[in-house]
């Protein structure tokens, strides 16, 4: 796979936010139109596995609805639906599993993170590093390739995002 053909922009994070030639509209956007725009995104090229991972979102979410739970949040639903597929979700004290997770997301698109070890698995390497600096890493390999790793706030002891 290639990377997505978009125009770059540094002074505009969120210029190609949504894929051209869709008429959606980001304030009047329903959260399952955003969640669907962003599975598009991170699954570039996979359609199919875009529309798996919906379904199962939304069948998250009439779960939610059948059980009376409350709503907890669409990025909350998607961690288990994208994990090691399409996004991570690892501890804050486990670089090891950041380094595997995106690893195995890279590998989607026949990419290869340099970590800057010759063994990113060497147990002396994960003493001294930590995820966000292991997160800073991946992040600029990637923009190599013209791939980004968003993050989001997990509010607790953990780290998650997509490519």
């Amino acid at each position: 796979m290639t990377p997505p053909d978009r125009e770059f922009d540094p002074d505009d994070n969120f210029g190609n936010s949504f894929i051209a030639g869709n008429d959606i509209d980001a304030e009047d956007a329903t959260p399952d139109a955003l969640v669907w725009q962003l599975l598009l995104l991170i699954n570039p090229g996979d359609e199919e596995l875009a529309l798996q991972q919906f379904d199962a979102y939304r069948e998250t979410a009439d779960d939610e609805d059948a059980a009376d739970e409350g709503d907890a949040g669409p990025v909350w639903r998607l961690k288990d639906v994208i994990d090691w597929r399409s996004g991570f979700y690892v501890d804050a004290k486990d670089p090891a599993a950041l380094i595997d997770s995106i690893d195995e997301l890279a590998a989607r698109w026949n990419l290869r993170i340099d970590w800057g070890v010759e063994d990113p698995d060497d147990d002396e390497f994960l003493e001294t590093i930590d995820v966000p600096a292991l997160m800073a890493t991946a992040y600029d390999r990637l923009r190599e390739y013209g791939y980004t790793l968003w993050t989001w706030n997990t509010e607790g002891d953990a780290h998650a995002g997509w490519i």
